[in-house]
């Protein structure tokens, strides 16, 4: 897939009045899944979203979720 259709696709699902209310309630910024996936990127060749598990750690290690 071309990274503007992934780009899009994550901006559609970010802009959702529901994910935005989930991630209001963990205190989790749009800016910071961002940062998360992109770290994901980079460290595999395997474009595919990291496992939840994953996402959870580099949440809390960093200071995204409160």
């Amino acid at each position: 897939r071309p990274m503007s259709e992934e780009k899009s696709r994550l901006d559609e699902l970010l802009n959702d009045p529901m994910v935005q209310l989930v991630m209001q309630r963990d205190r989790v910024s749009p800016k910071g899944v961002r940062w998360m996936l992109e770290r994901a990127r980079a460290r595999t060749e395997d474009p595919s979203l990291p496992p939840a598990y994953m996402v959870a750690r580099e949440c809390w290690e960093h200071g995204i979720c409160s």
